[in-house]
């Protein structure tokens, strides 16, 4: 350590270059270029009161950096105070920020999961606001516009109307939807079934052909980009099913469309997402139909949901319940349960034992206990007759992630399917659900999780495959799992994105903070 780096009340270049955050990549290489008489970090970079480096308090800890043009994630500099908690999460629960070397090249490194934005105790960083966006498609008369709303929004929303913990308000979110003007309501439910559908028929065939495994799930697009940047050697191990976000969007282009008459071009596609990775993933190049029409056009956290009804002066609480709309709105306990870490596994095992068997999965399948909680890292292994055994993974936050991930590379370990979450807990912790503890707390994320479960408990239908209206999109337009129709419209490839960043190679985990 530099001599002047212990003295009291010092802050040295050198770590004044690691605290600071800038917001782009013209921002990033100013940092690089040595002394200005600008103000510290350039223009724009910082809270206004610190104008100079001197001006500096000691404790000050640095922040992320976020670039301008980031689709999921913004911050007001008016708000930042340096506080260091957007790092503390990014870097120790992410192991995002600092496992690259600098310079950067042509990317500011985010997998857009918005956790930083739940940590940050000034809401200086928020989820990029796109409310308006969804006002001027509601007013829009010459706009068809639907909306979808993800299994963990319904027992989130309520926290922001002062309900309790876990509190499932689906009926009366979708109430909402239709009071506000969207011309359909969809249940992003029914295509987490349609995901399974896939998912499970594509781990079926690589297992029986003994190919590409282990099979990673794909539905978290924080996780996909992690991969991305960190991993691409394991891309091809990653599902090429779309998530249910954009496979619904598909669908109400194509599908939903023709059977209603609908001209595609004129239809508006919005998302309810406890996501804001879910922002970058609409926005993807893969995420588009052979008519170049986006799959999804928009995307709204359920904080901005939430400040959508409150503007239009609306109180869920005081709402009679409401059904979603047909072809795209039934699910099954299953689809529910995508919202909670282990849920995309659990409703897996359900479908792959059934297409496996065409037997229903015996009942310890349907309360899959080991692959439930918030530990960390959990493994389970079951017996599918005519397969075997099926060794599965799950885990949530990337620093998990990463462990499974170096296990596999040092050959440590092996699984055959494994499930990774961006977000503790799942879904129900994403970066735009409710900032109802700070940082979020474990109480949460467990009563959400309840809410979830008891969901699929007490639905009538608890399998994928059982749901009638999946049997009827298959009968009527996709044929079957797999089908050439399936695979042009639910399907999708990844990239490597190795080239944006220069990885570093040697890092130690503290396993102790990941709760595996």
């Amino acid at each position: 350590m530099n001599s002047q780096d212990k003295k009291p009340g010092f802050l040295s270049r050198r770590n004044f270059f690691k605290l600071i955050g800038g917001t782009g990549v013209a921002g990033a290489a100013a940092i690089t270029a040595g002394c200005s008489k600008a103000p510290a970090g350039g223009t724009g970079w910082l809270p206004q009161q610190y104008h100079t480096a001197s001006h500096w308090p000691v404790q000050v800890k640095g922040r992320v950096p976020i670039d301008i043009s980031n689709p999921s994630i913004a911050r007001d500099d008016r708000k930042c105070i340096l506080c260091g908690q957007c790092i503390e999460v990014c870097k120790n629960t992410q192991t995002v920020f600092g496992y690259y070397d600098l310079p950067l090249k042509n990317d500011i490194i985010c997998t857009h999961c918005g956790q930083c934005a739940m940590w940050c105790p000034t809401a200086a960083i928020t989820e990029r606001d796109d409310v308006n966006k969804v006002v001027k498609a509601l007013d829009d008369k010459n706009t068809f516009v639907v909306v979808q709303t993800a299994p963990a929004t319904r027992i989130a929303l309520g926290e922001e109307f002062g309900l309790s913990l876990g509190s499932n308000v689906e009926g009366r979110q979708v109430a909402a939807l239709k009071k506000l003007g969207f011309d359909a309501v969809f249940d992003t439910g029914f295509t987490a079934d349609l995901t399974i559908m896939e998912e499970a028929s594509e781990l079926i065939k690589r297992l029986k052909e003994k190919t590409t495994l282990p099979q990673f799930t794909s539905c978290c697009p924080g996780w996909v980009k992690f991969c991305e940047y960190y991993y691409p050697d394991f891309i091809p191990h990653l599902s090429t099913a779309k998530s249910p976000q954009q496979m619904l969007g598909t669908l109400t282009k194509t599908y939903y469309a023709e059977i209603k008459g609908i001209n595609p071009n004129n239809i508006i596609s919005v998302a309810i997402m406890p996501c804001t990775a879910k922002k970058f993933e609409a926005q993807r190049p893969e995420m588009a139909t052979n008519r170049n029409l986006r799959d999804v056009d928009i995307v709204l956290t359920t904080r901005e949901i939430a400040r959508l009804i409150k503007m239009r002066g609306l109180d869920i609480t005081t709402l009679e319940e409401a059904q979603y709309d047909n072809l795209l709105g039934e699910s099954s306990g299953a689809g529910m349960i995508f919202a909670a870490t282990g849920g995309v596994t659990e409703a897996a095992v359900r479908t792959a034992h059934y297409l496996a068997t065409n037997e229903p999965p015996p009942e310890p399948l349907l309360s899959f206990t080991a692959v439930r909680g918030l530990k960390g890292v959990k493994e389970a292994s079951i017996e599918i007759p005519g397969l075997g055994h099926l060794n599965v993974a799950v885990c949530h936050g990337l620093k998990n992630a990463r462990i499974i991930l170096d296990k596999l590379r040092s050959g440590e370990a092996s699984w055959d399917f494994i499930e990774v979450m961006a977000c503790d807990g799942g879904c129900i912790g994403g970066g735009g659900q409710p900032r109802t503890a700070l940082p979020p707390s474990d109480k949460v994320r467990t009563s959400r999780i309840a809410g979830i479960y008891n969901i699929d408990k007490k639905d009538r239908t608890r399998l994928s495959y059982e749901n009638e209206e999946i049997q009827l999109v298959y009968k009527n337009f996709l044929v079957r799992p797999l089908s050439d129709i399936a695979e042009e419209l639910l399907h999708t490839h990844y990239s490597d994105r190795s080239e944006h960043l220069i990885t570093k190679k040697n890092y130690s985990l503290n396993e102790g903070d990941s709760n595996s």
